[in-house]
């Protein structure tokens, strides 16, 4: 086992901003997990999402059953003649590119009308000359079973790593609740009608800040591909709560962003899910991190490591709260046993898995003395017992020297539990290049 340690800075850069109210209620999407019910359409369509050749992951986001359990979004009425238009920032380049849409927790076939890839210029507006029409198996519509995956054919299509672009769908008919990313930290748009191959964002009304099906970008060209690919998995932490919204400031982001500066850039794929937790169901925030890793990670193409940053959420979901029923209690042994389970199955289709250990809560609504001593001999377990290929501790990078329980308030996004740009930042530079 290598144990990765970097000296943290303690001087923010960059700026930071989001609403007190959007940061209150994904502080408390966080706290609050629901209890474990039976997840609907969760069958895939088939073991592998991927057909061969020499696709490779560009950008990626864990799919999840339709619900707003704090705010307004588009999963639980679905869409119906409507334009759908949701910008991402992919990791890695080529020369052609295709789109993963997923339907895993639909309960009846989706149809996707018609779908296109664009340069992202401003906002909802794609740049002049960019947009490509997409197909599947040659035509412009798919249906997607229920539990389903679908790919679009390659279209040539030059993409830079850390550049945006643009994919746009249209749902003619009514599509029922729609599989989606819950925190994306991006804004999506939806226009009524068909707009897919608009060039500027007139139509394009209204906003949100979830991704709808769209669960992959893949390239393929550009550089020899080769077995280097890395997967962030874990909870709210590596979605990116407290970060920039549209500011692409998450850990996986800086992370991407220091292969790229190191001319080396990676495929970095976010598999995080805020308020998701190792051992424990919720419907909200996904399924528990033993059953999803083998459809999140393990389905991935090309991918040589994961970073495993997730555990938080079952130690301090079952403290009471005003928002959800608590999820059962967590003790330290059991969660070691989760841990130990992603490491097998990680090990068993020959990736490599980086421990992290659990970043400070002191001052949270997770901060209790039991919660805190089990995230104190987790991390223990971590550092000392040697089940991972490496380590890194994350719990140090975003300490306070001067109160190691808590986070320093430079990192801290005001919550007391997620780092906000300053801190991510702080963790990515935690991680050794070179231990991937």
């Amino acid at each position: 086992m290598t144990m990765i340690t970097t000296e943290a800075a303690t001087t923010p850069k960059g700026t930071r901003f989001s609403t007190s109210v959007r940061r209150t209620a994904v502080a408390a999407m966080t706290a609050a997990t629901l209890a474990a019910l039976p997840l609907a359409g969760t069958a895939v369509a088939s073991e592998h999402r991927h057909d061969g050749g020499q696709w490779r992951g560009a950008w990626a986001t864990s799919p999840q059953h339709p619900t707003a359990p704090f705010a307004p979004n588009w999963s639980q009425q679905g869409f119906s003649n409507h334009t759908v238009r949701q910008v991402v920032r992919v990791t890695t380049g080529g020369t052609n590119a295709r789109i993963e849409l997923s339907n895993r927790y639909g309960t009846t076939p989706l149809r996707i009308t018609g779908a296109t890839v664009a340069r992202t210029d401003k906002g909802a507006s794609v740049k002049a000359g960019s947009v490509r029409q997409l197909s599947f198996g040659k035509g412009r519509s798919v249906t997607i079973p229920a539990g389903g995956t679908a790919y679009s054919d390659g279209v040539p299509f030059t993409v830079k790593a850390l550049e945006s672009v643009t994919v746009t769908l249209y749902l003619a008919a009514p599509t029922g609740p729609a599989t989606f990313h819950h925190v994306a930290g991006a804004t999506s748009y939806r226009a009524d009608g068909d707009h897919r191959s608009d060039r500027d964002a007139g139509a394009f009304k209204e906003t949100s800040t979830s991704w709808y099906y769209l669960s992959g970008v893949e390239v393929t060209g550009g550089k020899a591909p080769r077995r280097d690919g890395i997967v962030t998995f874990g909870d709210s932490i590596t979605d990116g709560v407290g970060s920039g919204l549209d500011a692409h400031n998450r850990y996986p982001d800086e992370l991407a962003e220091r292969f790229a500066a190191a001319g080396e850039p990676r495929s970095v794929l976010n598999h995080g899910i805020a308020g998701n937790q190792v051992t424990n169901d919720t419907v909200w925030a996904g399924e528990k991190g033993i059953e999803r890793f083998k459809k999140d990670v393990l389905t991935e193409r090309d991918v040589r490591t994961v970073v495993l940053l997730e555990g938080i959420n079952d130690f301090g979901g079952s403290l009471p709260n005003d928002i959800a029923a608590p999820t059962p209690e967590v003790s330290v042994e059991r969660l070691v046993a989760g841990h130990r389970e992603l490491i097998r199955q990680a090990h068993a289709k020959g990736i490599r898995v980086i421990g992290t250990t659990l970043t400070p809560i002191k001052g949270s609504f997770y901060d209790t003395p039991a919660v805190e001593a089990k995230r104190d001999a987790f991390n223990d377990w971590v550092r000392t017992s040697g089940a991972y290929d490496a380590v890194v501790d994350f719990d140090r990078a975003v300490a306070d020297p001067a109160d190691p329980d808590r986070m320093l308030p430079a990192y801290d996004s005001g919550d007391h539990l997620h780092p906000g740009d300053a801190g991510y930042r702080a963790m990515a530079q935690a991680l050794d290049l070179d231990a991937f």
